[in-house]
């Protein structure tokens, strides 16, 4: 069973309390809004009897490509072909019903796949999906209280909080158990 989702992220840093002493706010101070955009579309991959998994990709809106700041069918076609050689087995995917996972494209890709399974989730039920509480995990840890200098600086932060959190299956159980699904064999 794979869930999938995207999100994106800004040079502008997501807000977080912490402590200082009393009477000394401390105060980050960045530069204007940056219209620089990183997208991140993640797997987050169950088996009962195995470890949970997560698989994602960046993709920088580098203003060069395509006209698109997101993520193309073609982009999550690769993606799970990428999962598919990864995993070695078929893929049930459950994605939210964004337009671009409603593609003529992609509709005839997975058609012609006997390895893959598609299921949409109800519209606006985003506690429904697990990768939700990735990128819980992801802002509220690695990205929050951190004024980024550039681009890559960003990506850097990203990669290093999305790999602790790869390497850490109870996490990425965790954000199934959050959901209230369960998984069983048939």
């Amino acid at each position: 069973m794979v869930f999938e989702d995207e999100a994106g992220f800004s040079m502008t840093p997501p807000h977080a309390k912490t402590w200082s002493q009393r009477g000394r706010t401390p105060v980050v101070r960045v530069r204007g809004r940056s219209r620089r955009r990183i997208s991140i579309a993640a797997l987050t991959c169950y088996k009962p009897g195995h470890r949970s998994r997560l698989i994602y990709r960046p993709r920088r809106d580098d203003g060069n490509r395509d006209g698109r700041k997101s993520f193309s069918w073609r982009d999550y076609r690769d993606l799970l072909i990428a999962a598919h050689t990864q995993l070695g087995g078929p893929i049930v995917l459950v994605w939210d019903n964004l337009n671009v996972h409603k593609a003529a494209g992609l509709r005839e890709f997975a058609a012609t796949r006997d390895w893959l399974t598609i299921y949409y989730l109800p519209p606006y039920a985003p506690d429904l999906n697990p990768v939700e509480g990735i990128w819980s995990l992801l802002r509220r840890g690695w990205l929050s209280n951190v004024a980024f200098t550039t681009p890559e600086h960003l990506m850097q932060r990203i990669r290093s909080g999305l790999r602790h959190i790869q390497y850490r299956s109870h996490l990425i159980d965790g954000c199934l158990t959050e959901t209230g699904l369960t998984i069983n064999l048939r």
